[in-house]
């Protein structure tokens, strides 16, 4: 199997996850080197509908088969916030440090702490679009712990383990995010129709 898509994010964490997940023969290639330099949209009340906007901007300007993603965590305490403004929860400027703390604010004395990351992959393959998700059950830390991986990974503890996603080593979170079981619909579909 070979081939190459286009990862529409321009987020250099996400990018070197899911990079790092793919089996040999999925190449991807990135927003940079399509001489993609905007800003993708996200201007949906969903992150289904966001991970789609940003997958079809590109396949639409570049006429590239491609896939996007939108991530959102879900706090059970808060009614499923910050969901679709999870990156810029505590504001447009997208600090992960600043979303933590206004999180861990929303979250002093509620005694549940019940959370679910959630992840859309939108691919847009021959013109056809398809959709896989990964979601991940778990609850928020007290406080921010460790320092693998990146946005609410210090606060966010999967089900099944006492360390945050940011205290566990990568090739675990690699495994069990997520994420990861996004990517994995993923790349079984692709090797289907490759």
């Amino acid at each position: 199997m070979s081939m190459k898509i286009c990862f529409a994010t321009n987020n250099t964490h996400k990018l070197e996850e899911v990079m790092g997940m793919l089996p040999a023969g999925i190449e991807i290639c990135t927003l940079s080197e399509i001489g993609c330099a905007e800003e993708l949209p996200e201007n949906q009340t969903t992150i289904e509908g966001n991970a789609l906007e940003k997958a079809r901007f590109i396949a639409e300007r570049f006429s590239i088969n491609c896939f996007a993603d939108d991530t959102g965590l879900e706090v059970e305490a808060l009614g499923g916030a910050p969901g679709v403004d999870t990156a810029h929860y505590a504001g447009p400027e997208r600090s992960a440090t600043l979303n933590m703390a206004l999180l861990l604010r929303n979250l002093e004395n509620k005694p549940n702490r019940n959370a679910a990351f959630k992840t859309v992959f939108a691919l847009i393959w021959e013109g056809e679009m398809y959709s896989f998700e990964g979601r991940i059950q778990g609850a928020i830390a007290t406080t921010p712990r460790g320092s693998n991986g990146f946005g609410y990974d210090p606060v966010f503890i999967p089900e099944g383990f006492t360390q945050t996603f940011a205290e566990l080593p990568p090739e675990t979170k690699n495994k069990l995010s997520h994420r990861a079981l996004a990517t994995k619909q993923l790349v079984d579909f692709l090797r289907k129709i490759a």
